[in-house]
């Protein structure tokens, strides 16, 4: 047992930021104290474990099995003990605080770029650090508090609320349909030059639905690759190929018959959908439930749904 409750959690605090930085020093810069001090800390909390928690060398320090062991456990305990405090603090003044948000570059830049700002203007002191990314970010390990993602969702461990449909659409410039053929049926496909979004790894593939419900798919080959569907949607564009993009990507120049769609008798499957995720173990605070509801009151207007 610990003798006093209070100087373990601190001790645990500075052994949590000496294993972050890989030093003593580093980890003293941290938290604004002496290097002898953490020192001091260190060797106090593995006598009250009486177990060694770190391997110490002139070079850098890592924790011991025992050690990886009660880091992740006390990290999380501090986290929680954190969620907490910002919970207590929410229900007694306006929301504040950060919030780490990801989405889909051009989704997030035409379509949420309104909304964010209406939002930080709305809640001056939520702290927002908004990332446009179009790969499919680890939510956990990048500790997102809420990343839009547009998908079918595979991670069962996640939390997603739905936004909105939001078709796959095959589309091409007309001149390039004049110059190569338009498809009638998917396998002409293979005949194509198709343009590859390599954000979500795997194969380059399209499945679809026929109008009889019947399912299949076929291979995409092509001379152009990118990890960001908005440099596809100009090579399409620019008469290179056919692509394979979120309606959003290309709404405005269906529109405008810049691009055409192909094989519109055929639906991509699985069904595409908007979806609001974060990790359950994030603390479902106000300022996070209130940016997710003006979110979703954003999609309401997305064009392809009115």
């Amino acid at each position: 047992m610990v003798d006093n409750d209070m100087d373990h959690i601190s001790r645990v605090g500075v052994f949590i930021a000496v294993v972050k930085a890989a030093s003593f020093a580093g980890a003293a810069q941290a938290l604004g104290i002496t290097s002898s001090a953490v020192s001091k800390q260190i060797q106090n909390l593995e006598q009250d474990l009486q177990v060694k928690l770190l391997n110490r060398t002139t070079r850098n320090v890592s924790p011991t099995e025992e050690g990886t062991l009660y880091f992740e456990r006390a990290a999380r305990a501090l986290e929680d003990l954190k969620e907490a405090e910002d919970e207590i603090n929410e229900l007694k003044s306006r929301p504040r605080g950060p919030l780490k948000v990801s989405l889909p570059q051009s989704l997030g830049i035409k379509y949420f770029g309104d909304a964010i700002a209406h939002f930080a203007a709305q809640y001056p002191e939520v702290e927002l650090d908004v990332n446009l990314d179009d790969r499919l970010v680890d939510v956990a390990a990048e500790r997102f508090d809420l990343v839009v993602r547009i998908g079918y969702l595979k991670d069962t461990s996640l939390i997603a609320r739905r936004m909105a449909d939001c078709p796959l659409v095959l589309c091409a410039s007309p001149e390039y349909l004049r110059t190569h053929g338009t498809p009638q049926i998917p396998a002409d496909l293979t005949k194509h030059n198709a343009l590859a979004f390599t954000g979500n790894r795997g194969p380059h593939e399209w499945r679809y639905t026929n109008s009889a419900g019947e399912i299949g798919q076929v291979a995409l080959q092509g001379s152009f690759k990118a990890d960001s569907g908005a440099i596809l949607c100009r090579a399409a564009l620019q008469n290179i190929g056919i692509v394979l993009l979120p309606i959003f990507y290309v709404a405005e120049h269906l529109e405008s018959r810049r691009l055409q769609h192909v094989l519109p008798d055929f639906a991509t499957s699985p069904k595409r959908e908007i979806y609001a995720v974060f990790p359950p173990n994030r603390f479902q605070s106000t300022r996070l439930r209130l940016l997710v509801d003006h979110l979703v009151a954003t999609t309401k207007q997305l064009p392809w749904l009115t």
